[in-house]
Protein backbone atom coordinates (compact mmCIF):
# COMPACT_ATOMS: atom_id res chain seq x y z
CA UNK A 1 0.00 0.00 0.00
CA UNK A 2 2.83 2.39 0.93
CA UNK A 3 4.52 1.79 -2.43
CA UNK A 4 1.31 2.50 -4.38
CA UNK A 5 0.70 5.63 -2.33
CA UNK A 6 4.27 6.78 -2.97
CA UNK A 7 3.73 6.23 -6.70
CA UNK A 8 0.58 8.36 -6.76
CA UNK A 9 2.30 11.13 -4.77
CA UNK A 10 5.32 10.98 -7.09
CA UNK A 11 3.11 11.29 -10.18
CA UNK A 12 1.28 14.27 -8.69
CA UNK A 13 4.52 16.03 -7.75
CA UNK A 14 6.04 15.16 -11.12
CA UNK A 15 3.11 16.82 -12.88
CA UNK A 16 3.38 19.91 -10.65
CA UNK A 17 7.07 20.24 -11.48
CA UNK A 18 6.72 19.67 -15.21
CA UNK A 19 3.85 22.13 -15.59
CA UNK A 20 5.66 24.78 -13.56
CA UNK A 21 3.33 24.77 -10.54
CA UNK A 22 6.46 24.15 -8.47
CA UNK A 23 9.18 26.59 -9.49
CA UNK A 24 12.84 25.88 -10.01
CA UNK A 25 14.77 25.95 -6.72
CA UNK A 26 11.64 25.82 -4.54
CA UNK A 27 12.05 23.95 -1.27
CA UNK A 28 9.32 21.36 -0.71
CA UNK A 29 7.62 21.52 2.67
CA UNK A 30 6.94 18.00 3.95
CA UNK A 31 4.29 19.08 6.43
CA UNK A 32 2.13 21.00 3.95
CA UNK A 33 2.54 18.35 1.25
CA UNK A 34 1.56 15.59 3.69
CA UNK A 35 -1.60 17.51 4.45
CA UNK A 36 -2.26 18.26 0.78
CA UNK A 37 -1.96 14.60 -0.27
CA UNK A 38 -3.46 13.17 2.92
CA UNK A 39 -0.51 10.89 3.55
CA UNK A 40 2.23 10.31 6.09
CA UNK A 41 5.79 11.41 5.45
CA UNK A 42 6.92 7.88 4.57
CA UNK A 43 5.34 7.69 1.06
CA UNK A 44 6.21 11.36 0.57
CA UNK A 45 9.89 10.69 1.23
CA UNK A 46 9.78 7.63 -1.02
CA UNK A 47 8.37 9.88 -3.76
CA UNK A 48 11.17 12.40 -3.10
CA UNK A 49 13.79 9.67 -3.55
CA UNK A 50 12.23 8.58 -6.85
CA UNK A 51 12.03 12.15 -8.16
CA UNK A 52 15.63 12.78 -7.12
CA UNK A 53 16.67 9.69 -9.10
CA UNK A 54 14.91 11.10 -12.17
CA UNK A 55 16.65 14.46 -11.71
CA UNK A 56 13.57 16.52 -10.83
CA UNK A 57 14.51 17.04 -7.20
CA UNK A 58 17.77 17.70 -5.40
CA UNK A 59 18.00 16.25 -1.89
CA UNK A 60 20.31 18.37 0.26
CA UNK A 61 21.33 16.84 3.62
CA UNK A 62 19.88 18.72 6.62
CA UNK A 63 18.14 21.19 4.30
CA UNK A 64 15.49 19.22 2.44
CA UNK A 65 14.22 18.62 -1.10
CA UNK A 66 14.52 21.31 -3.77
CA UNK A 67 12.84 21.41 -7.18
CA UNK A 68 15.24 21.07 -10.09
CA UNK A 69 14.06 21.92 -13.60
CA UNK A 70 16.46 20.26 -16.05
CA UNK A 71 18.34 22.59 -18.34
CA UNK A 72 16.91 22.57 -21.86
CA UNK A 73 20.19 21.40 -23.37
CA UNK A 74 20.47 18.59 -20.84
CA UNK A 75 16.96 17.38 -21.65
CA UNK A 76 17.61 17.34 -25.41
CA UNK A 77 20.87 15.46 -24.86
CA UNK A 78 19.03 12.82 -22.84
CA UNK A 79 16.48 12.37 -25.63
CA UNK A 80 19.33 11.97 -28.15
CA UNK A 81 20.91 9.20 -26.08
CA UNK A 82 17.51 7.57 -25.43
CA UNK A 83 16.82 7.42 -29.18
CA UNK A 84 20.10 5.61 -29.82
CA UNK A 85 19.63 3.21 -26.88
CA UNK A 86 16.17 2.27 -28.11
CA UNK A 87 17.42 1.89 -31.69
CA UNK A 88 20.11 -0.50 -30.44
CA UNK A 89 17.54 -2.44 -28.39
CA UNK A 90 15.37 -2.68 -31.49
CA UNK A 91 18.23 -3.86 -33.69
CA UNK A 92 19.01 -6.71 -31.27
CA UNK A 93 15.33 -7.51 -30.74
CA UNK A 94 14.82 -7.91 -34.49
CA UNK A 95 17.26 -10.86 -34.30
CA UNK A 96 16.22 -12.27 -30.94
CA UNK A 97 12.51 -11.56 -30.43
CA UNK A 98 10.42 -14.62 -29.53
CA UNK A 99 6.88 -15.51 -30.52
CA UNK A 100 5.78 -14.74 -26.95
CA UNK A 101 7.55 -11.37 -27.04
CA UNK A 102 5.68 -10.46 -30.23
CA UNK A 103 2.37 -11.57 -28.73
CA UNK A 104 2.98 -9.44 -25.61
CA UNK A 105 3.99 -6.44 -27.71
CA UNK A 106 0.87 -6.86 -29.83
CA UNK A 107 -1.29 -6.83 -26.68
CA UNK A 108 0.20 -3.51 -25.57
CA UNK A 109 -0.41 -1.97 -29.00
CA UNK A 110 -4.05 -3.08 -28.78
CA UNK A 111 -4.30 -1.56 -25.30
CA UNK A 112 -2.73 1.65 -26.61
CA UNK A 113 -5.33 1.73 -29.41
CA UNK A 114 -8.12 1.55 -26.84
CA UNK A 115 -6.56 4.31 -24.71
CA UNK A 116 -6.02 6.52 -27.76
CA UNK A 117 -9.66 6.02 -28.84
CA UNK A 118 -10.69 7.30 -25.40
CA UNK A 119 -8.08 10.09 -25.56
CA UNK A 120 -6.78 8.82 -22.21
CA UNK A 121 -3.15 9.99 -22.22
CA UNK A 122 -2.40 8.61 -18.75
CA UNK A 123 -3.54 5.09 -19.60
CA UNK A 124 -1.86 5.36 -22.98
CA UNK A 125 1.43 6.23 -21.30
CA UNK A 126 1.17 3.23 -18.95
CA UNK A 127 0.67 0.87 -21.91
CA UNK A 128 3.31 2.73 -23.91
CA UNK A 129 5.77 2.16 -21.07
CA UNK A 130 4.99 -1.58 -21.14
CA UNK A 131 5.64 -1.62 -24.89
CA UNK A 132 9.08 -0.09 -24.51
CA UNK A 133 10.06 -2.26 -21.54
CA UNK A 134 9.03 -5.38 -23.47
CA UNK A 135 11.19 -4.18 -26.34
CA UNK A 136 14.18 -3.76 -24.01
CA UNK A 137 13.63 -7.31 -22.73
CA UNK A 138 13.36 -8.65 -26.27
CA UNK A 139 16.85 -7.30 -27.00
CA UNK A 140 18.20 -10.21 -24.98
CA UNK A 141 20.85 -7.95 -23.43
CA UNK A 142 20.17 -7.41 -19.73
CA UNK A 143 22.77 -4.67 -19.27
CA UNK A 144 21.44 -2.68 -22.22
CA UNK A 145 17.87 -3.16 -20.97
CA UNK A 146 18.81 -1.82 -17.51
CA UNK A 147 20.49 1.26 -18.99
CA UNK A 148 17.50 1.94 -21.23
CA UNK A 149 15.10 1.60 -18.29
CA UNK A 150 17.11 4.03 -16.16
CA UNK A 151 17.12 6.75 -18.82
CA UNK A 152 13.49 6.01 -19.68
CA UNK A 153 12.66 6.67 -16.01
CA UNK A 154 14.48 10.02 -16.07
CA UNK A 155 12.64 11.13 -19.20
CA UNK A 156 9.25 9.82 -18.07
CA UNK A 157 7.70 13.20 -17.11
CA UNK A 158 8.70 14.74 -20.44
CA UNK A 159 7.52 11.78 -22.50
CA UNK A 160 4.20 11.99 -20.65
CA UNK A 161 4.11 15.71 -21.41
CA UNK A 162 4.57 14.99 -25.13
CA UNK A 163 1.49 12.78 -25.16
CA UNK A 164 -0.67 15.72 -24.12
CA UNK A 165 0.17 17.54 -27.35
CA UNK A 166 -2.79 17.53 -29.75
CA UNK A 167 -2.58 14.59 -32.16
CA UNK A 168 0.47 13.00 -30.52
CA UNK A 169 -1.41 9.92 -29.22
CA UNK A 170 -2.43 8.88 -32.72
CA UNK A 171 1.04 9.66 -34.09
CA UNK A 172 2.68 7.60 -31.36
CA UNK A 173 0.28 4.72 -31.97
CA UNK A 174 1.04 4.76 -35.70
CA UNK A 175 4.75 4.61 -34.89
CA UNK A 176 4.18 1.64 -32.56
CA UNK A 177 2.51 -0.25 -35.41
CA UNK A 178 5.46 0.47 -37.71
CA UNK A 179 7.91 -0.76 -35.05
CA UNK A 180 5.89 -3.92 -34.42
CA UNK A 181 5.59 -4.66 -38.13
CA UNK A 182 9.35 -4.24 -38.62
CA UNK A 183 10.00 -6.58 -35.69
CA UNK A 184 7.68 -9.19 -37.19
CA UNK A 185 9.60 -8.89 -40.47
CA UNK A 186 12.94 -9.19 -38.65
CA UNK A 187 14.32 -6.06 -40.31
CA UNK A 188 17.06 -4.70 -38.02
CA UNK A 189 17.56 -1.46 -39.97
CA UNK A 190 13.83 -0.71 -40.17
CA UNK A 191 13.25 -1.37 -36.46
CA UNK A 192 16.22 0.79 -35.45
CA UNK A 193 15.17 3.64 -37.77
CA UNK A 194 11.55 3.50 -36.59
CA UNK A 195 12.54 3.63 -32.93
CA UNK A 196 15.00 6.45 -33.49
CA UNK A 197 12.26 8.50 -35.18
CA UNK A 198 9.75 7.54 -32.47
CA UNK A 199 11.93 8.73 -29.58
CA UNK A 200 14.07 11.54 -30.98
CA UNK A 201 12.90 15.09 -30.32
CA UNK A 202 13.24 16.89 -33.62
CA UNK A 203 11.23 18.94 -36.07
CA UNK A 204 7.60 19.39 -35.05
CA UNK A 205 8.02 17.23 -31.93
CA UNK A 206 10.81 19.54 -30.74
CA UNK A 207 8.63 22.62 -31.20
CA UNK A 208 5.67 20.98 -29.47
CA UNK A 209 7.76 19.89 -26.50
CA UNK A 210 9.28 23.34 -26.16
CA UNK A 211 5.80 24.90 -26.21
CA UNK A 212 4.71 22.53 -23.43
CA UNK A 213 7.89 23.31 -21.53
CA UNK A 214 7.41 27.09 -21.68
CA UNK A 215 6.42 27.44 -18.02
CA UNK A 216 9.77 26.13 -16.88
CA UNK A 217 12.26 28.56 -15.38
CA UNK A 218 15.24 27.45 -17.45
CA UNK A 219 18.76 28.13 -16.23
CA UNK A 220 22.11 27.65 -17.84
CA UNK A 221 24.71 25.15 -16.64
Amino acid sequence: MSSRRADSVREALEQMIVTGDLVNGERLDETSLSEQFGCSRTPLREAFQSLAASGLLELVPHRGAFVRHPDLGEMIEMFEVMAELEAFCGRLAARRVTTQDLADLCKTVTACEDAAARNDSDRYYAENEKFHHLLYKASGNGFLADQAKQLHRRLKPFRRLQLRVRGRLQQSLSEHRIILNALEQGSEDDVAAALRTHVAVQGGKFNDLMASYKNFHLTGT
